[in-house]
């Protein structure tokens, strides 16, 4: 019996025009709905379902990745809480929700899936450069 296609490993080609960063061991992309504005899934390059399946050095180094992300979020949003989802239930492949969280946002302190929400979607042009500020931003964590 083989798997289902994993949706994960084909997003970094899939979402093209969401790109901001290409990291060592995983892949940075803003997320379409942009409710929560500078949502990203960042996930990892190598297809893999647990983070005790990764190498040590790979995985200390993904966390690392994901803590540059979550600082660059900041510095991009200044938002009042950081949140980073790692579930993989629906999509078994190792991957964050990095969500930046205001207080002013009408679902708030609630998790960003308690109730369903009218998507937020930008023009191309915005999306570029939201991913530009994300990617800049990155670029001046390292």
């Amino acid at each position: 019996m083989t798997s289902p296609p994993c949706p994960m490993c084909d997003r970094w080609q899939s979402d093209a025009d969401l790109r901001i960063a290409e990291l060592e061991h995983s892949y940075l992309i803003l997320n379409r709905d942009q409710f929560f504005p500078g949502y990203c899934l960042l996930f990892t390059k190598q297809h893999q379902t647990e983070l005790f399946l990764l190498d040590k050095e790979v995985r200390q180094g993904l966390m690392e990745e994901v803590s540059r992300v979550a600082q660059a979020l900041a510095a991009c949003f200044q938002p009042d809480k950081l949140n980073y989802e790692l579930l993989g239930n629906m999509v078994p492949h190792i991957h964050w929700h990095l969500v930046p969280r205001f207080r002013s946002e009408p679902l708030w302190p609630r998790p960003i899936w308690s109730e369903p929400h009218q998507e937020l979607v930008l023009s191309a042009d915005q999306y570029r450069q939201r991913c530009d500020q994300i990617h800049r931003a990155l670029a001046e964590e390292v």
